[in-house]
């Protein structure tokens, strides 16, 4: 019915719909239990240890949800005699209010506002945790077919908020996203990575923190330490970055002073600004630098982040001219909204990936192999 402390239960991390299966790469790689593919994120086992770290250390998750508890109710004295059977003062603390969000599908619990009163009603009277509109703990109700899933979301913040991207420019791409096209690219934290429209510098730190070691959410708290069995859990961060391999660097390019101010002031609060590198440079002045190939990675400007379409031809054709003059051996990874934009950089990109929502846009990752 209710899942204790070391009992393994179904924890749910959230992805990009189009990017899950690169997610499930991650939480296998990360040794999460029996991963799943399912719309939106993926499914894998654990207890309250794994919820935690599954917060700390996966990169491409958007959040968390512990689905701690699950039971059949066909009728709401059902649902209500039911709900008061999960131990909620194991869960919650009479001190943090909490609020309930409900969802019925083709169940005969049709009306997801009597649900959710319902089960507002058994945590408050069989635990005494205050209920509010405003709470950052939310517990959600799930009814489909009859069945009842009750999950917690253990993030809180969405997780592409590390607590070091102070600063950032127009639509900034955010960390999980970013992390999950590296890994798209084949990206593993071995080679260098250069960006020259960096703007906040998110793939370049990104990269960096990957190489380095650090765990994403090393630096922000959770959702799940607000919960009464937060003081059993135990959770590790990796917040001393690793020794890189020798000479690797990461480099950020932008044609903006801000931009370039930015980025440095987010590699530093990062603790990779040692393995990064930001400088005000124009396309046309971007090089091969010395050492190993390694990925060229950027979200340059498309659709609404601009305006003018025909303008951004010239910069897109600029963009391919340099690297397939310069960058022979190494890959690409283009993110955009426009295919004709892709297209008009001449490189040879293998079938792109699948639309990703991004910022009210759809998005493809266009990408190469190693350029000759």
């Amino acid at each position: 019915m209710a899942a204790g402390m070391t009992e393994a239960f179904e924890i749910f991390a959230a992805a990009p719909p189009g990017l899950e299966q690169t997610l499930r790469e991650e939480v296998l790689e990360k040794h999460f239990a029996e991963p799943v593919c399912v719309p939106g994120g993926v499914t894998f086992q654990g207890s309250w240890d794994e919820v935690a770290r599954a917060n700390v250390q996966l990169r491409g998750a958007g959040r968390i949800l512990a689905r701690f508890a699950s039971f059949r109710a066909f009728h709401l004295a059902q649902l209500d005699k039911r709900a008061r059977k999960v131990d909620w003062a194991a869960l919650l603390r009479p001190d943090i209010p909490v609020r309930v969000e409900a969802v019925c599908r083709k169940s005969k619990i049709y009306h997801d506002r009597a649900a959710r009163q319902r089960v507002e009603r058994a945590i408050a009277e069989t635990a005494g945790v205050p209920l509010s509109n405003d709470a950052e703990l939310r517990i959600m109700v799930r009814i489909e077919d009859d069945l009842v899933t009750l999950s917690i979301d253990t993030s809180g913040d969405p997780l592409h908020k590390r607590g070091h991207k102070e600063a950032v420019g127009k639509a900034p791409m955010r960390e999980t996203l970013a992390a999950l096209f590296l890994r798209e690219c084949g990206y593993a934290g071995q080679e260098p990575v250069i960006d020259p429209m960096c703007g906040s510098g998110t793939f370049v730190i990104e990269a960096a923190e990957i190489a380095a070691g650090l765990d994403p959410g090393r630096s922000r708290r959770f959702a799940f330490e607000d919960l009464a069995i937060a003081e059993r859990i135990s959770v590790t961060k990796a917040a001393t970055p690793s020794p890189v391999k020798e000479g690797l660097l990461f480099r950020g390019y932008d044609r903006d002073d801000g931009a370039i101010r930015n980025s440095h002031a987010n590699a530093e609060r990062a603790g990779v600004a040692e393995f990064c590198t930001f400088t005000r440079q124009p396309i046309s002045e971007l090089r091969r630098p010395e050492g190993p190939p390694g990925l060229v990675m950027v979200n340059p400007p498309y659709g609404a982040r601009i305006g003018n379409r025909n303008l951004l031809f010239g910069l897109y054709g600029s963009l391919g001219s340099v690297l397939k003059e310069h960058f022979g051996g190494w890959r690409v990874g283009i993110v955009t909204s426009d295919g004709g934009l892709a297209k008009a950089t001449g490189l040879p990109f293998v079938p792109a990936g699948p639309p990703v929502a991004f910022g009210g846009l759809s998005v493809k990752l266009y990408r190469t192999d190693a350029l000759r």
